[in-house]
């Protein structure tokens, strides 16, 4: 006893020597994975930690790739960044994630598997937690999938022998029930599949954009009606577009010329009822366009993932090198790349690989540890250039 109280004693004086703002300025390059045990040391410590995090250095959305093996038992694993930290960080869940298809995401936290008997889906930040439902009425093999409110969109891609390769279903999450709702429009009979289509929602529409030609509807999930065609293919050079949601506006990021040749990679913010006001943010570095292409000599397409102001740009062919764009109001602040850790020579050609971001705090942090559904170590440092 005698001795614990001895040891208690050192601690409080250690604990005496650092406090205050000099304590906060230190804890502000702590990674937040390992905040939460020196949360726990005092009273005084947990208020530096929470005020750390509020003034120094705050938390910023994470970015998760997650990768399916393409062999049985088609395990699955999952890296993050945290770009307040600048680590690459792995994640153990537990227990795994249950194999029901093919893992997808829609540039969204929801990630989800779509088989004949099943649908699952997860929304929490860290994904941790799945729920299991029964799949739409109509079978689809490469629907458009997003989440808006609390609902989850299904729309197209079902198969050939089904009456209506347009036909939409919403999933309610609070009443767990399925229901029908009016198609998609005629126009995108042909391009009806997240093949073709890019998909973007908020907490209120979905939008969905041909990548080819530029040509965009919306989904209200309240009203069951549809609106558009708009045109977002302001430069005619555009061969291939993507969207994502930054706040109140829709971000567009194009690569124009052609495959063989691309001639740049501009990113644009789109606003108003219409989508009439367009805003060109950022135009991508050329020795940044030649890291998207990789060793091929074409750029086909590109893929995003986007939270906030933080906008992530791969080549999905060549996934080594994310171009990472931060923006605000005014415009592009910065462009870099960093190198994806979760590529390797045996992932490239044996896994499935899907991005989703995600505002990860320090409660969800706390939330996994203590339900012991997940768990943190450190990879390596982001290489950020």
């Amino acid at each position: 006893m005698a001795e614990e109280q001895k040891l208690m004693r050192k601690g409080e004086e250690a604990e005496a020597d650092i406090r205050g703002d000099v304590l906060e300025s230190i804890l502000c390059h702590v990674p937040l994975i390992h905040l939460l045990p020196a949360s726990h040391v005092s009273k005084s410590w947990n208020h530096a930690v929470f005020s750390s995090l509020s003034h120094f250095n705050k938390p910023k959305p994470w970015l998760l790739v997650h990768s399916q093996s393409s062999r049985p038992p088609y395990a699955t694993t999952a890296l993050a960044y945290d770009p307040r930290s600048n680590l690459w960080l792995r994640i153990h869940q537990k227990p795994p994630i249950e194999y029901v298809s093919a893992l997808r995401s829609s540039n969204s936290t929801l990630l989800y598997m779509l088989s004949l008997s099943k649908f699952s889906f997860s929304v929490d930040p860290l994904h941790l937690t799945w729920h299991h439902v029964d799949p739409p009425l109509v079978w689809r093999t490469d629907p458009i999938v997003a989440m808006v409110g609390r609902h989850i969109i299904v729309a197209g891609g079902s198969c050939d022998f089904e009456d209506d390769p347009l036909s939409v279903e919403i999933y309610d999450l609070d009443s767990r029930k399925w229901e029908t709702c009016e198609s998609m429009p005629a126009i995108l009979k042909e391009s009806a599949a997240s093949m073709w289509l890019s998909v973007a929602a908020n907490t209120k529409k979905l939008y969905a954009m041909e990548q080819v030609s530029g040509v965009t509807y919306s989904f209200d999930p309240s009203s069951r009606i549809w609106s558009g065609p708009f045109d977002l293919r302001h430069d005619q050079s555009n061969y291939f577009s993507v969207i994502g949601i930054s706040g109140d506006s829709l971000i567009m990021v194009a690569l124009l010329g052609n495959s063989d040749d691309v001639k740049d990679v501009k990113v644009w913010e789109v606003k108003g009822e219409s989508f009439e006001l367009c805003k060109e943010i950022g135009l991508m570095p050329k020795e940044l366009v030649e890291k998207l292409k990789g060793e091929q000599t074409i750029l086909s397409s590109i893929k995003i993932s986007l939270m906030e102001d933080v906008l992530y740009i791969y080549n999905p062919e060549e996934p080594e090198e994310l171009v990472v764009c931060d923006f605000n109001g005014k415009g592009v602040c910065w462009w870099g790349s960093l190198k994806n850790e979760a590529v390797s020579d045996r992932s490239r050609v044996a896994e499935r690989m899907v991005l989703t971001r995600a505002d990860v705090g320090f409660g969800d942090i706390g939330k996994a540890v203590g339900s012991r559904k997940g768990s943190f170590s450190i990879l390596n440092e982001g290489i950020l250039q």
